[in-house]
């Protein structure tokens, strides 16, 4: 039946607005997904960026990890586009999805409103119908046997005319309702059937026809939906493909013989390989050094330095300059002391004292460097990267002039944002003279001195690392005597730290622990040594001197005196207030120039 199918119809259509809303609830999810797949991926690519101020940052300075760096950046990017999906659905898919589904529900409930109207309207009339056929078939009985009953009484001669007459009225009222009753049915009755034809040829199929084009027009909905689900995803290919397109184009510029080359500039030191190791003959008889005194006994025999052998530096490497050596062993690190106020040192509380001995032999000097741990400790510290000096002469020539000019580079910023300060300031004067209600022009006065000593102190380190720069670029046509002997005070702070332990010093780091057995510690300085010390020849006598005071050479590079003991001096005072001498063949180092009186002499020898 009709109402049957009006049933169906609207079970239907709720299945269509269901079916709709599971679409809807579809499209959110993936919207929710693909913003947490973009936010994992932002957060991805912000774990491994560099982080500022680190080691990292130096490493991007190759190819391959520069193209990891932009493989982040455009992994960032590709985030950005599952953003952007998940946006465009939620507005264009959900979002109108959503008001549709509420308009569709508005809609269907009025088609079925007024379906429901218009059957309950013909089932009314039906009911009229009905009730008005029923009428007509009473009535029609009812007049039946009133005439019946008029016939009976009229053929009967015992009944009285009054009866009779009473009969035959009674029938024709009977008669004339049954009539009546029929005109009202006739009448209901056509008003029925045009209510009902009107209701199944007319009402009904409206509102099925609504229905349907609401249907219809759910289903076209949803398949522009769809349409646009996948028109969103398209719509951000390009962007993706360019995002790949760059990682493809990152990749491809990784060059290796690149990043090789910088690890070979990073890591150059400029130091020439070593030479070739002489043969030792051991078939020759040699007299060998067995004892302490032998060996103290050979220090002041020029001849007896060969047999410590040419150039077995892995393992006599102290040797192969002894006066060297033990002179970068006590190399001075502190200003020289004042001269005692008086000739005899017991006239000053706090002077320096007579040493309870001359000098100590090179034999005992020798065992405490071997012995020594902690030395090695200092000097390893040394060369992992302690504080160094300002010349940076620690490190290998390559990497000095690296840290060079990145000290001269850095010193030009730094004068370049102190001349714009005031330059600033001029202008800022200029105006304040012009208009003086503006501000006081003296006001600016000391910041502009403040700022010209600034400057003149930062070209003044500029000319010092330039000369330091120079030289080790070899614009310098020999290295000054001053440049050497800062070399030398360095060489002494890497070979003699290892007198740390008698100067109960900590290493310049103070954070590495000796894990390594004492015998591996010293294979370290051996090769280090070897190279500096090789075929020096000693610095030659430029005068003699006589000792005023006693001084007790204790610290690095120092060397004892005594009062009235005449020496060889080898090296002038610089500046810095030291004066190099020498005893003899093996035993120099440096006084403080208070103490000494130098007689220059060119001829000296």
């Amino acid at each position: 039946s009709l109402q049957d199918q009006f049933d169906n119809l609207e079970k239907h259509t709720q299945w269509g607005i269901d079916v709709l809303e599971k679409y809807i609830k579809f499209v959110k999810e993936r919207t929710e997904i693909e913003l947490s797949y973009a936010k994992q991926l932002r957060n991805l690519s912000k774990k491994y960026q560099p982080k500022k101020n680190s080691k990292e940052e130096e490493e991007y300075r190759y190819t391959s990890t520069r193209a990891f760096l932009a493989t982040l950046n455009e992994m960032n990017d590709y985030a950005g586009q599952h953003e952007v999906i998940s946006e465009n659905m939620t507005s264009l898919i959900t979002g109108e999805l959503t008001r549709y589904v509420q308009e569709l529900k508005q809609e269907r409930k009025s088609y079925f409103h007024d379906g429901r109207k218009a059957q309950q309207h013909i089932e009314t009339c039906w009911k009229q119908l009905e009730a008005s056929k029923r009428r007509f078939e009473r009535d029609c009985k009812e007049a039946d046997r009133a005439q019946q009953y008029f016939e009976k009484m009229d053929a009967d001669i015992n009944v009285t005319k009054a009866d009779v007459e009473k009969a035959r009225q009674q029938a024709q009222l009977r008669h004339q309702m049954a009539e009546d009753s029929k005109a009202e049915y006739s009448s209901t009755l056509q008003k029925f059937n045009s209510e009902q034809h009107d209701h199944y040829y007319t009402h009904m199929p409206n509102i099925f026809q609504k229905i349907q084009e609401m249907e219809e027009r759910r289903i076209v909905r949803i398949g522009e939906s769809m349409k646009t689900f996948a028109e969103v995803d398209r719509q951000v290919i390009p962007i993706i493909g360019k995002c790949l397109d760059e990682i493809t184009k990152a990749a491809e510029s990784i060059d290796h013989k690149n990043d090789s080359q910088l690890v070979i500039e990073a890591y150059k030191s400029g130091f020439e390989p070593p030479g070739d190791i002489d043969f030792e003959d051991f078939t020759q008889p040699m007299k060998r050094t067995v004892s302490e005194s032998s060996l103290s006994n050979s220090r002041g025999d020029g001849k007896s330095e060969p047999k410590f052998g040419g150039k077995s530096k892995g393992k006599l490497w102290p040797f192969i300059k002894k006066n060297k050596l033990m002179s970068l062993l006590t190399s001075p690190h502190q200003p020289p002391p004042p001269p005692p106020a008086s000739a005899s040192p017991s006239a000053v509380p706090n002077g320096p004292q007579s040493p309870k001995q001359q000098k100590e032999p090179l034999s005992h000097r020798f065992n405490e460097f071997m012995t020594s741990k902690p030395k090695i400790h200092c000097f390893r510290s040394l060369k992992r990267g302690g504080a160094g000096p300002e010349d940076f002469s620690n490190l290998p020539p390559e990497q000095r002039r690296k840290k060079l000019q990145q000290k001269v580079d850095e010193l030009n910023r730094d004068i370049q944002k102190e001349m714009d300060q005031r330059d600033a300031l001029t202008k800022m004067k200029d105006v304040y003279i012009k208009n003086p209600q503006m501000g006081d022009a003296a006001s600016v006065d000391q910041r502009l001195a403040e700022l010209g000593q600034n400057i003149e102190k930062l070209r003044l380190e500029v000319q010092k690392f330039e000369g330091w720069l120079a030289e080790v670029e070899g614009k310098l046509p020999t290295r000054t005597e001053q440049a050497r002997r800062q070399s030398g005070l360095y060489e002494a702070q890497n070979t003699s730290a290892v007198n740390s332990c008698a100067q109960d010093r900590e290493s310049p780091d103070g954070s590495y622990t000796e894990e390594q057995s004492q015998e591996t510690e010293m294979k370290v300085p051996a090769t280090d040594f070897d190279d500096e010390f090789d075929d020096e020849e000693p610095l030659p006598t430029i005068g003699t001197c006589k000792a005023l005071y006693t001084f007790e050479g204790q610290n690095e590079g120092t060397i004892s005196v005594a009062e009235g003991e005449m020496l060889y001096v080898i090296e002038e005072d610089k500046g810095d207030g030291w004066t190099r001498i020498r005893r003899n063949e093996d035993e120099e180092g440096y006084v403080p120039t208070s103490y000494v009186e130098v007689y220059l002499d060119k001829n000296a020898k």
